[in-house]
């Protein structure tokens, strides 16, 4: 690991004080010119009327969106009246992407789109008024970007609600003939109504060590839910007057089914409230940071998470934990700083300074307290933070020195262990109310960080004892990443049985053990025999039950995979490695996919079964077609390192093949030989990559 620079303290202030006098005096001279040049100005447009009324259209006080599009803005707040109209995001503060070219141009086609859309909306909308008569009261009550407010939007580089232009002022009756967008009857009854979080930051100049300046600003993380994009196919509704009464059935019978919990996890925080507010002080370069990682990075953490329980993550763990945890907070923001260069592609000192700061800062907070030996609860927030943030940020080829996750790692179970936390979870005289969201976090990185080290889980006896318990079982796991609790509990067992035999295990005692597994595997599956479908209900929307059965199955078939290559002489090429592989497609191809789908939470089991598809499997166009969808997220975090650890393995496995048979052109010969198999541990081992892919 390379040395991190020291933090030179007192040369930076001495050098913030000349750089302060400096700008005082710049500004004053600016000012001075402004004011000459603002009399001047006056004077001219005295003497020419109409130049007084061009100067007055180019006001600059106008929002972003307007400036960008070169129209006059009303200055309306909170919104204007062309972004209100268009449903645009109205920024009056200057926004990330208004600094590149190539942002700009991609945040224009995006309102030419937007404006494309409304326009044929209202075509369409209004064809339909003229023909039908509407079921009354249902479209005066939906929320819109123009009617709900959210004035976090401000704030953000790019908001969700931008993407698409919506009509919901317009009464609509026949939906099956209602091509524009529409608003699914989950946003009409939801079982929470929307609720917004207020994130406080203040910065303070100082001059000479004397404080001036204070300035604070009020940001509003909102939880409400933006509409389906264009084109999302919609249920069928009866004209008659009982259809808004099917609606309610449906969503009785939904939440009846999904039997949601927002209360579920105990993020050591306090009790769950519907609002915050956070008070932190940064500076300006800080406050950038900050604000992308609200935006940008936050809503795409725990997404399996997001969809069970809406809002919970950010309001009771992570918001919380940035005002009061500062390790926590210098390692997030040195996340969002490595988001940030990735997502713009960006290279250079600037940003490298700023992920290597508050890398640093991280970890010199972390080694302060756990010298103190106190605050476990943060000090393991923030080591969890480090690790797994670094799962959903970041490029494969970033080479700024850095901890490897396993070290961090290793701290985490130290303070795991001084917690009692394995007790807590796993005395069955006291049954848990809530899981300790720390523990259960642990358990997901422990279990599958195994499996990439080739070694015993650290827990594995504590998920030992939840599996045989009869009255408390889960973790909490199910609800974090999706994956029933038995199933990574097994997996847990299947990484210290390969760890058992590269102590030396002999074949017999190994394939016992394999039969046993696999009936274990088995197991799981009872009273599940269903066939896996897609995840939304019969009004449309997400089924968290059913997409948490699907990427159940897609992790189940990815176990008995790992279980089968522990078997001597396994090969890639035998018959039931082929049809696991197969079945593992269809079952992936039930989660939804793309930027807004679920893929980069199935890092593990892409790996696993990507890693043993042969050529011509139809898992590696599958697979290749799931990153096309991604776009740009494909490059990013654990999924960007599957994406690049996979082709090197086909790469290198066509590379041993043709070299096993030099000069065979024979296709019979060809087809007698199996394809080479080289395992994944040794590719990665081979480029000197050292990841946590999950």
């Amino acid at each position: 690991m390379s040395t991190l620079p020291p933090n030179h303290h007192g040369d930076l202030m001495k050098s913030s004080q000349v750089n302060m006098a400096t700008t005082t005096t710049t500004t004053t001279t600016t000012t001075t010119t402004k004011a000459k040049a603002a009399s001047k100005a006056q004077a001219s447009a005295a003497a020419n009327p109409k130049q007084k009324t061009q100067m007055h259209r180019r006001s600059r006080t106008g929002c972003y969106t307007c400036r960008l599009r070169r129209k006059k803005c009303d200055e309306g707040s909170p919104m204007c009246t062309a972004c209100k109209h268009l449903g645009l995001v109205c920024e009056y503060k200057r926004p990330m992407w208004w600094s590149n070219n190539d942002a700009r141009r991609k945040h224009k086609d995006d309102i030419k789109m937007i404006i494309k859309r409304k326009k044929l909306s209202e075509k369409s909308t209004h064809s339909i008024q003229t023909s039908v008569n509407s079921p009354p009261g249902l479209s005066h009550s939906l929320p819109t970007s123009a009617t709900f407010s959210d004035p976090f939007d401000r704030t953000r580089s790019q908001s969700i609600d931008s993407q698409f232009a919506f009509n919901f002022n317009s009464p609509q009756s026949d939906f099956s003939s209602f091509s524009a967008p529409q608003m699914h009857p989950d946003f009409l009854f939801a079982p929470y109504s929307p609720y917004e979080i207020d994130v406080k930051t203040e910065r303070q100049m100082f001059i000479n060590d004397i404080p001036t300046l204070r300035e604070s600003t009020t940001a509003t993380f909102s939880t409400y839910q933006t509409p389906p994009p264009p084109g999302t196919v919609l249920p069928q509704f009866p004209l008659e007057g009982e259809w808004t009464e099917q609606v309610y059935t449906e969503r009785r019978e939904s939440l009846a089914e999904e039997t949601l919990n927002v209360n579920f996890f105990d993020f050591a925080q306090g009790p769950s409230v519907s609002s915050r507010q956070v008070a932190i002080e940064l500076d300006e370069g800080d406050q950038r940071l900050f604000d992308h990682f609200i935006s940008s990075v936050l809503p795409t953490i725990f997404p399996i998470l997001e969809s069970n329980q809406h809002g919970s993550i950010s309001s009771d763990l992570i918001l919380p934990a940035l005002e009061s945890n500062k390790g926590y907070l210098h390692c997030c923001l040195s996340i969002a700083a490595q988001h940030y260069k990735a997502a713009m592609g960006l290279e250079g000192e600037e940003i490298d300074g700023d992920i290597m700061r508050h890398r640093y800062a991280t970890i010199s907070a972390l080694c302060e307290a756990l010298a103190r030996d106190e605050d476990h609860q943060q000090i393991l927030e923030a080591a969890l933070g480090l690790i797994f943030f670094q799962c959903g940020v970041g490029r494969f080829d970033d080479t700024l020195p850095d901890i490897p996750w396993h070290q961090h790692f290793q701290a985490a179970i130290s303070l795991v262990q001084k917690l009692d936390l394995p007790r807590i979870v796993s005395d069955p005289n006291e049954p848990l109310t809530q899981a300790p969201f720390n523990m259960t976090l642990t358990a997901w990185i422990d279990i599958l960080g195994a499996t990439m080290l080739g070694r015993a889980p650290a827990f594995a006896h504590t998920y030992r004892e939840k599996h045989l318990s009869p009255t408390n079982p889960s973790l909490g796991l199910r609800e974090l990443m999706g994956c029933e609790d038995r199933v990574m509990y097994l997996i847990s067992e299947i990484a210290c049985l390969e760890a058992l035999k590269k102590d030396g295990m002999d074949d017999i005692t190994l394939c016992q053990h394999v039969h046993v597994l696999g009936d274990q595997i088995g197991l799981t599956e009872m009273g599940d025999e269903s066939v896996p479908v897609l995840p939304f209900n019969a009004n449309g929307t997400l089924s968290p039950k059913q997409l948490s059965k699907n990427i159940t199955a897609a992790f189940r078939l990815a176990a008995r995979i790992y279980l089968c290559s522990l078997v001597p002489g396994f090969h890639p090429s035998q018959a039931s490695c082929v049809g696991l592989v197969e079945k593992l497609t269809s079952v992936l191809a039930t989660i939804p996919s793309g930027t807004a789908g679920f893929d980069r939470s199935l890092s593990w089991v892409y790996l696993v079964g990507g890693s043993v598809s042969v050529p011509g499997s139809s898992f590696r166009a599958f697979f290749e077609d799931r990153v096309a969808q991604l776009v740009d997220l494909a490059n990013f975090g654990s999924f960007g390192k599957v994406t690049c650890l996979l082709r090197e393995i086909w790469l290198q496995s066509e590379v041993i093949s043709r070299a096993s048979s030099p000069g065979s052109n024979n296709e019979e010969v060809q087809q007698q030989q199996p394809p080479a198999y080289i395992h994944w541990r040794d590719v990665m081992q081979m480029k000197g990559w050292d990841y946590l892919l999950i």
